[in-house]
């Protein structure tokens, strides 16, 4: 098991969590709830035509989910994975609303070509709102952006070194801008740059008339400085004045005052290793006993599957597959704190069940590891929204 230290690293700062969710409770308004129907297979565009249709004032009531052609109440549970399988789906690469950072850096940043959609910058708006609800709501989201994205939000200065993470050619190059006389390696180097979009080649002027002003060494960290600034929004400017306009409209960015870009990236999208003594240390049993086979059965399956699969079974018994900052101890149910729970219901030949809205794990009593291993698999990977209430 990986074992994670950031929610101990972060512990000493759980008073700025607990500012932000005393804003979002004095925000939230107590009475009725807005209701959002979806079908699994247009999870995308039934919330978009949904949510954009919505006064922001309404969306701080409770979140009330359904499914169509699920039966179900939303405890909690259904919302959770709404916001997990909605942000899966809006954040898709294959929409070309955004894109990875790189090739080995799996975070997403806005991709400057989705202007292809000329309804972009509606879907920016609503993306926004989107991620500023599950932050308002206290739920998790399903991928992760650049921390540079996040620094963007909470409006702090970028750096050289954000620039590494997302492309480290364009950071080497200026590197080697900052640490070599230019005039002695004979190098010209204006006060613009070519880039190109959907195979189109364009020029940016950092400055008007940067064409024809050269790079020199009592200039160049002026350039840097411009180079790093225009590489975090070259071509997403409006896209990214839509995402936060959508994203205002329910969290003020000044809410965010007291995070860092980690802090605000452990809060949305929840720490993404896990730790299964944690797990184990924070698990209650009905009709079960610790030291029952089938429990034993059951941790050992823990430990003997990959991390994707673990966060399968996460997802499928509490309806993410991300933890809060605090880990296990601190799981949340329809009725605030509730940790994760095994109940011995059923029969050996039933598959497991799982309640989302109380993080519970009805496991029937199989009479092998082997038996446990295949229903459970089965139970978590072959279905979807079957088993889940």
């Amino acid at each position: 098991a990986v074992v994670s230290t950031q929610s101990g690293h972060y512990g000493r700062d759980r008073w700025k969590f607990g500012q932000f969710r005393h804003l979002c409770s004095r925000a939230s308004l107590p009475t009725g709830h807005i209701k959002i129907t979806v079908s699994r297979n247009s999870v995308f565009e039934d919330s978009f035509n949904q949510i954009l249709g919505i006064a922001p004032q309404d969306l701080k009531r409770r979140l009330f989910i359904s499914f169509k052609g699920e039966e179900g109440l939303d405890y909690g549970g259904l919302a959770r994975e709404w916001f997990f399988l909605l942000s899966h789906e809006m954040l898709n690469p294959m929409y070309c609303l955004f894109e990875y950072a790189s090739k080995n850096n799996y975070s997403l940043q806005i991709n400057p070509a989705s202007y292809v959609n000329p309804h972009h910058l509606t879907y920016f708006k609503f993306v926004g709102r989107v991620i500023a609800l599950a932050l308002f709501h206290n739920k998790y989201i399903d991928k992760g952006f650049t921390l540079p994205f996040y620094k963007r939000i909470l409006d702090k200065p970028l750096t050289m070194l954000d620039l590494k993470s997302i492309d480290e050619d364009f950071y080497n190059s200026l590197k080697w801008v900052k640490e070599n006389d230019l005039e002695e390696c004979g190098l010209e180097l204006y006060f613009a740059h070519e880039f190109e979009v959907l195979g189109e080649v364009k020029i940016h002027e950092l400055k008007p008339g940067g064409e024809d002003i050269m790079v020199t060494e009592e200039n160049k960290e002026e350039y840097v400085n411009m180079m790093v600034s225009w590489r975090f929004t070259r071509g997403v400017e409006e896209q990214f004045k839509a995402f936060l306009e959508g994203f205002n409209e329910i969290v003020p960015i000044q809410w965010l005052q007291y995070f860092d870009e980690r802090e605000l990236e452990l809060i949305l999208v929840g720490i993404q290793d896990f730790d299964i003594q944690d797990w184990q240390a924070h698990t209650i049993y009905r009709n079960y006993r610790r030291s029952d086979k089938q429990i034993q059965w059951f941790w050992q399956f823990v430990a003997d599957i990959s991390d994707e699969q673990r966060s399968r079974l996460l997802q499928f018994v509490t309806g993410t597959c991300r933890l809060p900052i605090g880990g296990f101890s601190e799981l949340m149910g329809s009725n605030g704190a509730q940790k994760f729970c095994i109940e011995r219901v059923g029969k050996e030949n039933w598959l497991p069940r799982s309640h989302t809205c109380f993080n519970r794990l009805d496991l029937p009593p199989y009479r092998s590891y082997e038996q446990l291993k295949e229903k459970l698999l089965f139970a978590t990977e072959e279905t979807e929204g079957f088993g889940q209430e």
